[in-house]
């Protein structure tokens, strides 16, 4: 979870850990940088509209990453225009989610992570 609104960050990652989740948090994008190195997520949820380094250019470091380049990457922002979407598409979110997001739309999210990721590797 990568938000630089430390409120809004910690209550999905308390939701997200009371769930049974492994959970880093960090709010903004140079920590991001640095949990994604040492944590190595399967999923961020990433805020676009952070200080200094954007989500857009995490995006971008992530997928340029080998170690992290396969992780899911849910922009999860303020911002939900069109040019917002095509922008975060062109950046390598895999998801855009418009806030505020209800609880059951991050438990879908993961649910069909889960079962996509099951699924290939059951083959």
């Amino acid at each position: 979870m990568v938000d630089d609104n430390v409120d809004g960050a910690m209550m999905l990652s308390l939701m997200l850990s009371l769930s049974g989740h492994s959970i880093r948090t960090a709010f903004s994008g140079e920590e991001a940088h640095a949990i994604g190195l040492l944590f190595h997520p399967e999923i961020v949820f990433l805020d676009i509209g952070l200080p200094v380094m954007n989500g857009y250019d995490v995006a971008r470091f992530f997928r340029a990453t080998p170690v992290l380049q396969d992780a899911m990457l849910v922009a999860l922002t303020g911002w939900g225009g069109e040019e917002d979407r095509r922008k975060s598409k062109e950046a390598g979110f895999d998801l855009h989610l418009t806030k505020p997001v209800q609880a059951g739309v991050i438990d879908t999210v993961l649910a069909e992570y889960c079962a996509k990721h099951t699924a290939t590797t059951d083959r």
